[in-house]
């Protein structure tokens, strides 16, 4: 039976197998992030704090790329999903950081959502074609290959450093805290 915490986000189970417990702390992270961008608007998206010029809008852009980037570039070999297909990450390196700014929160959210969900179904993919221990598509410049497992690890890592970020900043526009 499956627990929801106070926010909505489902407690990562505690007695499964390899799987179901990495593919539960990943989720609880994503959970994690929608939490802190929901119910905010368009100023609130754009708001940084310190010196930082970090926001929630870039950040959650950031993560759908991220998501892309090793589910579908790296761990099946994929070309770039939209938007970034586009991108001249040469030129614009931080794109989606910068060009969050221009973007409304319903339309972040649904591209984050979207790439998370694609993410779920290439993970579904990879499991079913070797499971955790199923190799990249794609190599890194080094040779070396990342496996499912390192994926999703490094994924639950991602998310978690960001969730830093993103409840700092959510504190510092409206002084909701926690976790």
């Amino acid at each position: 039976m499956a627990i929801i915490d106070e926010q909505g986000r489902t407690e990562p189970p505690v007695a499964v197998d390899e799987t179901g417990t990495l593919l539960g702390f990943l989720d609880y992270q994503r959970q994690t992030l929608e939490w802190k961008c929901r119910g905010l608007d368009a100023a609130a998206f754009r708001a940084t704090t310190a010196s930082s010029s970090m926001t929630l809008g870039g950040l959650l852009k950031h993560m759908a790329f991220v998501e892309d980037h090793w589910f579908g570039h790296y761990l099946h070999g994929l070309d770039r999903a939209a938007p970034f297909a586009a991108v001249d990450w040469e030129a614009e390196p931080d794109w989606e950081w910068t060009s969050a700014a221009a973007d409304g929160p319903d339309a972040l959210r649904t591209l984050w959502s979207a790439a998370v969900e694609r993410s779920r179904a290439l993970t579904a993919d990879a499991l079913a074609d070797g499971g955790m221990s199923r190799p990249a598509r794609r190599s890194w410049p080094d040779g070396l290959t990342p496996s499912l497992r390192w994926i999703v690890c490094h994924m639950i890592e991602e998310y978690a450093r960001h969730n830093g970020h993103a409840d700092l900043l959510r504190e510092s526009i409206d002084g909701e805290t926690g976790e």
